[in-house]
């Protein structure tokens, strides 16, 4: 109980040590994080998120980089999230994005957060959306959070953004594809960067012409065209980032999406319960297995687990303490 004291000790005293471990703890989905975030109570201040997903070699990252760069000369704190993919084996992420921003390390308005996807399907790690809210409570403006980018699994990230920009490049016949599959109805904003490259002017005229084919009403994603690497065009997307702000607001669409959030977090945290104690019953209990190969089927078992053994709480046997990798243990 000390150690969960000292924690918040720390978290409320603005040392960024105490912020770092505790997402580490949320990673590791340690159940100490239910306490912080219910001491911290009506501290919890949820930052601007903004989300950055797109085929890999979009140059998404030194896109973050400059973004970080024209908001620190507006004096607006910032954090990112770079979600790596990891080993399903050793667990262990690339961390690429962390070094390609070492330009902020020493800046005190700037954090920078490296996590592993752990195999999760939107290449966003599960505990991104606690992360965001230790972040925005830690006092940080706004939070980027940078996907993996790996096509349409990366649809999730408009999940957890307020502002979500789907960054494409000329040249890539992956674009195009990537939008027909599905990842156009999340963007918010389009980037096309690397704009200086042949091809640039046919991408945006390709990408108008899609959107036209759209619903009239409501907001219509604004194309930016950009240069991460001299920093052409980021004041652009900044602005473009405002008007959707101020669209979220004005419409009210702003509240339904923190409404769904929510929703969609308590609905995760329930599987996530779930389905360790399933994991839990499936090997403790010898005749519930024994039925399970008897069937060959998962059907059965799973009914006898969710509508018996979880709805009324009745355990199969004593705890071995184990837990499934990724999930928080239900409290008792």
């Amino acid at each position: 109980m000390s150690g969960r004291r000292d924690l918040v000790a720390e978290f409320r005293s603005g040392n960024v040590r105490g912020l770092a471990r505790a997402i580490t703890l949320v990673e590791q989905r340690d159940p100490s994080v239910r306490h912080l975030l219910t001491t911290l109570g009506g501290e919890l201040r949820r930052p601007q998120v903004l989300g950055f997903t797109g085929a890999p070699g979009t140059g998404k990252s030194t896109l973050v980089d400059a973004l970080v760069a024209l908001l620190r000369r507006r004096d607006r704190t910032v954090a990112v999230i770079a979600v790596d993919p990891n080993s399903p084996y050793s667990g262990g992420a690339i961390l690429g994005d962390r070094i390609r921003m070492q330009s902020h390390a020493l800046d005190p308005g700037v954090y920078i957060r490296s996590m592993g996807a752990r195999g999760h399907l939107g290449g966003l790690s599960v505990a991104s959306r606690e992360a965001v809210r230790l972040l925005g409570a830690f006092g940080f403006q706004l939070v980027i959070l940078e996907t993996v980018g790996v096509g349409q699994s990366e649809l999730e990230v408009a999940a957890i953004a307020d502002s979500t920009a789907v960054v494409l490049t000329p040249g890539l016949g992956d674009d195009v594809q990537m939008i027909k599959a599905g990842i156009m109805e999340i963007a918010d904003v389009f980037v096309i960067n690397k704009a200086d490259l042949p091809g640039a002017e046919r991408t945006v005229q390709e990408l108008r012409s899609m959107l036209s084919l759209g619903p009239r009403s409501g907001w219509r994603p604004p194309i930016v065209t950009t240069v991460a690497t001299t920093g052409e065009g980021v004041e652009k997307l900044l602005e473009a980032f405002e008007q959707h702000r101020e669209h979220l607001e004005r419409s009210g669409e702003g509240h339904r999406r923190a409404e769904a959030r929510l929703k969609d977090e308590a609905a995760d945290l329930v599987a996530e319960w779930a389905r360790a104690e399933a994991r839990r019953l499936l090997d403790e209990d010898p005749d519930l297995a024994a039925r399970l190969l008897r069937d060959r089927v998962p059907y059965a078992a799973a009914d006898e687990i969710l509508t018996q053994r979880l709805a009324s709480g009745r355990p199969a046997g004593p705890s071995s303490g184990r837990r499934d990798e990724g999930a928080h243990p239900r409290p008792r």
